[in-house]
């Protein structure tokens, strides 16, 4: 864990590490939709890559799954007429799996589910994996049950199989959630370059759901990473002062020295990362470095989850950000994170090229 050195940053200027965000239960529960970024996203805002059928197919076959949502839960419940004929029940499993790589648009999609669903708004849930094991940690297990088995739709993206232990916990809550008649929507990464392999992630997360593996239709998407479909590269780092002056002179700015931000976030929940930026338009970070140990290269991937859900440009000093992660981590069973953290990050700098200098 990095202890919290003393910051190069000059005092007033607005950083990061000053924050002490706190998150209540009702603002996590709130805040079970999509992220900013994905607000406006539809079906037909998606552009399939034609060189690839399977992504058009994904649309198709998610729309017709959307406009599903909410019929099972409406058999059987109610009040009955005399010789009224009941629904049919929908036929298929309940939940979807995205499979694909990184940048495919899985995230669009999935908010697209979400958006499309014909329940109101307080009837369906779009999360993150990690943001639902927080709910579950804020809720308790018996409570997260009650909560979400009244709505009518679960949207999870980013399901990580890499922690035993969290997955077995949300395994247990999805199939309670299932006989509750809610929806389940979830997607998960394959690596960068193996995307022959996903196959296999969807297996594995088959087996991991265990007694849920006959409600989940796996539906495979490839492609490549839209994030970096025909753009520049990123910008290089720039020089600490230049990252510095960019932060003294643009509205919403905060500065931080990258060594001090990993110390300050070992002392904040994951949960509160999204608050933690609130209301932030650019993050310049001086000083960038490799980082130390896993236990910090997983909180700064959950800081780049909401920064890039915030659509936040990052301006950076020191090394690029495919160095973050050593060839260790990136071999490792944490290295998805890893990879899609890269990703982000390398779009959010890319977003704020001519920021700097």
């Amino acid at each position: 864990m990095p202890t919290p050195a003393t910051s190069p940053i000059a005092a007033g200027q607005p950083s990061l590490a000053a924050r002490r965000p706190s998150v209540s239960v009702e603002l996590l529960v709130d805040a079970l939709e999509p992220p900013w970024r994905f607000d406006t996203v539809r079906f037909d805002t998606y552009i399939p890559d034609p060189n690839h059928p399977s992504q058009a197919e994904a649309v198709t076959r998610l729309a017709a799954f959307a406009a599903g949502v909410g019929r099972r839960a409406a058999d059987g419940k109610g009040p009955r007429r005399w010789f009224a004929r009941k629904p049919a029940a929908p036929t298929g499993p309940l939940g979807v799996y995205l499979d694909g790589g990184y940048g495919v648009g899985k995230t669009h999609l999935l908010a697209s589910v979400w958006h499309a669903a014909p329940v109101p708004s307080h009837r369906k849930a779009f999360c993150t994996f990690v943001e639902l094991t927080n709910l579950v940690g804020a809720l308790g297990f018996q409570e997260t049950v009650r909560v979400l088995g009244d709505y009518r739709l679960l949207c999870i993206d980013e399901f990580e199989l890499d922690d035993p232990g969290d997955t077995v916990l949300v395994s247990s809550l999805l199939s309670k959630l299932v006989t509750a008649g809610v929806s389940l929507a979830a997607t998960s990464n394959t690596l960068p370059g193996k995307l022959g392999e996903g196959r296999f992630a969807s297996a594995d997360f088959l087996r991991e759901i265990q007694g849920l593996s006959a409600h989940f239709q796996p539906l495979r998407i490839d492609g490549e990473d839209y994030r970096h479909r025909g753009l520049p590269e990123a910008p290089p780092p720039y020089a600490d002062e230049v990252v510095t002056k960019t932060a003294q002179t643009t509205a919403g700015a905060t500065l931080d020295h990258f060594p001090h931000l990993l110390g300050h976030l070992s002392q904040i929940h994951p949960s509160r990362y999204g608050r933690l930026i609130e209301g932030v338009e650019l993050v310049c970070l001086t000083g960038v470095e490799p980082v130390p140990d896993q236990s910090t290269a997983l909180r700064l991937v959950v800081l780049a989850d909401r920064l890039y859900d915030a659509e936040v440009p990052v301006v950076a000093s020191g090394v690029p950000f495919d160095q973050l992660f050593g060839d260790e981590m990136l071999n490792g069973g944490y290295r998805k994170k890893y990879f899609r953290a890269i990703s982000r990050l390398t779009a959010l700098a890319r977003d704020a090229k001519g920021t700097g200098g």
